[in-house]
């Protein structure tokens, strides 16, 4: 399977667990920008790349790596 199509189904496998409108939790993120631990938010989109895309609920929007 070449680069393109494993892209493709990690993010249809994504999408199907983590559908718009789905809310998640943060366990944890190595970057100094994100939320705190714990803050919670809602699933936007998942992109084409397999990247999940939240806004968090204290008003900041991230892009999480599938």
């Amino acid at each position: 399977m070449n680069g393109e199509n494993n892209i493709h189904d990690v993010s249809r496998r994504l999408s199907s667990h983590f559908s718009a409108g789905s809310r998640v939790e943060l366990m944890r993120m190595d970057d100094p920008q994100s939320p705190p631990i714990g803050t919670k938010g809602t699933v936007v989109d998942v992109d084409a790349l397999g990247s999940i895309v939240v806004n968090w609920d204290n008003g900041s929007n991230n892009f999480l790596k599938g």
